[in-house]
């Protein structure tokens, strides 16, 4: 049996995208010739934008299109870094709104650009609190606003968390954001093709998604920049869309749209959830992380701690017997280190060490998770003896 159970990294391409793909991989023509080859090309590109815009709730002239998800959170929080403190030098006179507003359990992406911006940039960050579910503190968050507003250069969050599935109160963080007068990105990588997002109802400045997070292909994502916002670009040559220069992946877009069209019965989604949720909590010494509540996590996010064993023995013994899952925790220069997410949600590092991600996706089953509830006991015994041995 194999059981593909780590959709939150990547998803399969669903058939249709594949299709769609392989048709216009064919086409000859660069988007921004003039000619009938090169406007065939820009059809396709722009058919693609009109259906990531629908999927959104945004104008289509608020897509950008961008290389990848990582790309389009870099272009958020460095160019409205860049944008907000235009005119200024960090070498010489010091940025004019240094602070950046976010958590310490957002991706690497965030966290890196922010990092990077700090180093290089003379940015500051005030780190907002996060609950023991791994919910940004609404209070945290206020209490930073209100302290010299006009020093901010924005606040980026995450619109569900992409460890622990906790969903974030976006509506919220965008209106003390704004109300502060700071613009706002939203991280919704994650989120996005498992709950709604209608950036406009939110009123967030800018959004990140990426495509193969839906089933579409590994190499586009979309950075949402509303009509208001002013972003600096990070690549500069050719002008090709607003805030980003470089030809246009009109094929990438044409299966980006595809993925953004198809709709998935999340219903069924969660109801598998809940039973693996359920399955795996009737064994003794395994513990939920995230929101307990099925409406406040994403549908298809199962994370869990096993107490007194290592996640990846975990893993690997999973992996032997046909089960792709993940232990969510990040591994930098083959050090394996405690999750920073479980970390800001409090827990204790010898429990954090015993975390699993399970993330269902469209073509999960029920007898595969009933197969895979009766391999746990065991699999979970194996494990602590495995890490009891280790030094």
């Amino acid at each position: 049996m194999s059981v593909y159970l780590d959709h939150a990294a990547t998803t399969p391409m669903a058939a249709a995208v594949r299709e769609a793909y392989v048709e216009a991989l064919g086409l000859v023509g660069n988007p921004s010739s003039i000619h009938a080859h090169g406007q065939a090309a820009r059809d396709l590109l722009e058919t693609g934008r009109e259906r990531v815009a629908a999927s959104l709730r945004v104008d289509p002239v608020e897509v950008v299109f961008t290389g990848g998800g990582t790309e389009a959170v870099n272009l958020a929080i460095k160019g409205t870094f860049w944008a907000r403190n235009r005119g200024s030098s960090a070498r010489e006179a010091g940025v004019s709104r240094p602070r950046i507003l976010t958590t310490r359990a957002e991706h690497h992406a965030t966290l890196d650009a922010v990092d990077w911006l700090v180093r290089h940039e003379g940015a500051l960050v005030d780190w907002i609190d996060m609950d023991a579910v791994g919910r940004l503190s609404l209070d945290s968050l206020e209490q930073a606003l209100s302290h010299d507003p006009d020093d901010i250069a924005l606040v980026t969050a995450l619109w569900a968390n992409n460890e622990v599935g906790t969903l974030q109160p976006v509506t919220e963080i965008t209106a003390l954001s704004h109300a502060a007068g700071v613009p706002v990105h939203l991280d919704a990588i994650a989120a996005y093709g498992a709950v709604p997002i209608d950036v406009h109802a939110v009123g967030a400045d800018l959004v990140s998604v990426s495509a193969h997070k839906i089933g579409g292909p590994v190499g586009i994502g979309a950075l949402v920049v509303a009509r208001t916002a002013t972003v600096e670009p990070l690549i500069h040559g050719g002008n090709q869309q607003r805030a980003r220069s470089g030809t246009q992946d009109a094929a990438g877009a044409a299966a980006f749209g595809v993925a953004a069209s198809i709709s998935h019965d999340v219903s069924a989604l969660a109801a598998l959830r809940d039973r693996l949720i359920a399955g795996l909590l009737a064994l003794p010494g395994v513990e939920l992380r995230g929101d307990p509540d099925p409406a406040g996590r994403l549908p298809g996010n199962v994370h869990v701690t096993f107490s007194g064993c290592d996640g990846d023995a975990l893993l690997y013994l999973l992996d032997r017997e046909g089960f792709s899952v993940s232990t969510g925790s990040a591994c930098q220069a083959g050090v394996a280190e405690v999750s920073h997410v479980l970390a800001a949600m409090g827990v204790p590092d010898d429990v954090a060490r015993g975390a699993l991600r399970f993330t269902l996706g469209s073509d999960t089953t029920p007898d595969a998770i009933d197969t895979l509830l009766a391999l746990m006991p065991d699999v979970f015994a194996q494990a602590r003896t495995a890490s009891a041995s280790r030094p």
